[in-house]
């Protein structure tokens, strides 16, 4: 009489019902390990199917996540349900002469956040970047790495730098390539100055000024800086916000504008939509820009923190020629303060190395010996998956709280990884308002119109998340909510011209 109860609720239902109870009032907690298949049979006296029927139920019902060869453990799902972004129009090509005034567009949401920072007006809740709490970092670590590095090399700050970055450093970057489908030698790896800077050495590797860039739509702002600054010109190709750039749409820009020099994509939680593009979408990136005699530029910020252990292979996996440019980073994966990045660049790679040297000659020694060293460990892989757990847990919360306090018809992405939430507001609603609006209260977020040239992102919004849920955080996102709201409101009276 292990299968059912006396009401005729199966026995299995009642008692993962019971454990859902504890995961909403906080007894277990998320990210938490949950009881073993065998202290369930032992606990609740019912048999192995019921025991594995207890953990299946909870697990479809997003309460349980099943982690291969370390069990279950628990997190928590949406409260309520959103509906999802939708796919864009693969025909919508903007004219890549829309490339100017970026800089003044971004510059001025960032320099009103300082102006109201220095005017005595703090921001309490930075929820604009792409960026995890100081506190999920391991800092600690780096700490106690940093000061071995100095105690082995007391004249570590002094001596010259080695060029390319420091050949340990470079060593375990490259084995740690493996992970991703990358075969690279120590020789194959430039350290830069974060991401940033190998996209900046990538692009004046590839291209010339008035040269036309493809990229993705939207994208990351600085991105759109960076090309800027070099005279070159942004054309945005439509992006999924399930499976990243549209190749259609690439291949019919290509036909229109047959002089593109290189396509740039973040293929693994693209910024800020959050999508993963497929692996056979990717291999079909890559074989069209080698046939097409376009160099391909791929950032990969964001793969470590993908769902699991790890995103997809890089689009360097399936490069055959040295058409793939290969951009990473640590910064937002390990320690935003080291600004460590690094680049190899294929057949541009004796270009790369030089304009590197002219720009920024060499990058300092001690980070990368102390990230070195964390990273050839084992904690390193600890830390990585605790720290997915908690995004894991951070975005469903986000997520959550956009559903229950924002206006019905509000969209979101659904990234299974990674550190934000690209939100579309109802239309109408311009996020240039809300960014007024929350910023007079303390709350700053980053508006639609900072990824894009185009006007197309206008009532979009990208939300954190990688702060940990307190409840100033939780009050800041239902303000959002209704802030959205109250302009929502205006806007219907607008138009249906009624008074405020």
């Amino acid at each position: 009489m292990d299968t059912q109860t006396t009401d005729r609720t199966p026995l299995y239902r009642t008692i993962a019902g019971q454990y859902r109870s504890a995961i909403e009032n906080g007894t277990l907690l998320p990210g938490e390990l949950f009881p073993s298949v065998r202290a369930l049979m032992a606990r609740h006296e019912v048999s192995l199917s019921t025991a594995l029927q207890v953990c299946r139920s909870l697990e479809t019902d997003g309460w349980l996540e099943a982690r291969p060869r370390s069990g279950n453990f628990v997190r928590r799902p949406r409260r309520l349900s959103m509906p999802a972004l939708q796919e864009p129009n693969p025909a919508a090509l903007p004219d890549p002469a829309q490339f100017v005034g970026i800089h003044a567009r971004v510059s001025d949401f960032v320099s009103r956040g300082i102006v109201a920072r220095s005017k005595g007006q703090p921001v309490r809740i930075n929820l604009s970047g792409a960026a995890c709490a100081p506190s999920l970092y391991p800092g600690e670590a780096l700490k106690n790495a940093a000061t071995r590095a100095l105690r082995r090399n007391p004249d570590l700050l002094v001596k010259n730098i080695p060029l390319n970055g420091n050949a340990g450093f470079r060593a375990i970057l490259a084995k740690r390539a493996m992970e991703s489908g990358m075969l690279l030698s120590p020789d194959d790896i430039v350290v830069t100055h974060g991401c940033i800077e190998a996209l900046n050495v990538a692009l004046r590797a590839v291209a010339q000024p008035g040269d036309i860039i493809a990229v993705e739509s939207p994208t990351y702002f600085g991105l759109l800086q960076v090309l800027e600054s070099l005279g070159l010109r942004a054309l945005e190709i439509p992006t999924s916000p399930q499976t990243g750039i549209s190749l259609e749409a690439l291949e019919l820009a290509r036909q229109t504008y047959p002089n593109i020099k290189a396509v740039v994509v973040v293929p693994t939680l693209q910024n800020p939509l959050g999508s993963i593009m497929p692996e056979a979408h990717r291999e079909r990136l890559v074989a069209f820009c080698d046939a097409a005699g376009i160099a391909l530029i791929e950032d990969d910020t964001y793969s470590a923190l993908a769902s699991g252990n790890g995103g997809p292979k890089a689009l360097k996996h399936w490069d055959r020629t040295g058409n793939v440019i290969h951009c990473a980073s640590l910064h937002k994966i390990l320690a935003a303060g080291m600004r460590l990045g690094w680049i190899s660049a294929g057949r541009w790679q004796a270009r790369v190395e030089m304009l590197k040297y002219a720009q920024t000659r060499s990058s300092e020694e001690l980070s990368q010996l102390a990230a070195g060293e964390f990273m050839a460990s084992s904690a390193f892989d600890r830390y990585l998956r605790r720290l997915r757990s908690q995004l894991a847990d951070q975005r469903e919360r986000t997520a959550a709280a956009v559903a229950e306090h924002f206006p019905a018809e509000t969209r979101c992405n659904e990234p299974d990884g990674g550190l934000m939430l690209w939100v579309e507001l109802p239309a109408g609603i311009p996020s240039a308002k809300v960014f007024d609006a929350a910023l007079a209260e303390g709350i700053l977020i980053a508006p639609g119109q900072m990824f894009s040239n185009s006007n197309r992102f206008d009532h979009y919004l990208r939300l954190n998340c990688g702060l940990p849920i307190t409840p100033e955080v939780e009050a800041a996102v239902a303000r959002l909510g209704t802030i959205v709201t109250s302009l929502q409101a205006r806007s219907n009276r607008r138009i249906a011209g009624t008074p405020n």
